[in-house]
């Protein structure tokens, strides 16, 4: 049976935001779900940032994330070992992975690319569900998932900003997007 992975990271910020070279992911969620977007699987897992190992009051705030979580945490190669491992026995099912935005893809590609990680699922297609909504609703431009849920008639189940639940508010989008031959 197809399944879909999606994935969503919080990374290190403060208000206004950082450009994704000075940002250092500090937890990640994901749902693995299957074509009409039920979960059949998840990940969650907080991870140690190192070039800025303080979280500003901030990135506290808007996710919720202590500075306990992160401090008790891995740092991100045990933690991407640690979730290849667990994605291994779903990659010859897994159709593509999937993020809100390209922001989740960009920072993975920066952090592989900086920690010299092999990733399997750097083989895999990502698709950046934000644009196909907007797409397929003709929207004049892409909006943010809270948004694209209330449009869709759905409201946001959980604590906004923390990686799993913000996954799997995107994968609820999933089955809206993709075609019926894709799903």
């Amino acid at each position: 049976m197809p399944h879909w992975l999606v994935i969503d990271l919080e990374a290190t910020t403060d208000e206004g935001g950082w450009p994704v070279t000075e940002m250092e992911i500090i937890e990640i969620g994901a749902t693995l779900v299957d074509r009409n977007g039920r979960e059949q699987d998840h990940f969650q897992c907080f991870v140690q940032p190192t070039r800025r190992p303080l979280l500003t009051l901030f990135c506290r705030e808007l996710t919720h994330i202590t500075q306990a979580n992160v401090d008790s945490a891995q740092l991100l190669p045990d933690v991407w070992s640690t979730f290849e491992r667990w994605l291994a026995p779903h990659q010859p099912d897994l159709q593509g992975w999937v993020s809100w935005g390209d922001y989740d893809r960009k920072q993975l590609l920066q952090e592989w690319q900086t920690l010299n990680l092999d990733s399997g699922l750097s083989r895999v297609p990502h698709i950046n569900l934000k644009q196909r909504f907007a797409k397929a609703r003709r929207l004049e431009r892409p909006l943010g998932l809270n948004s694209a849920l209330q449009l869709a008639g759905m409201q946001f189940s959980g604590q906004q900003h923390r990686a799993l639940e913000d996954a799997r508010n995107t994968a609820r989008l999933l089955p809206l997007i993709l075609p019926p031959a894709d799903r």
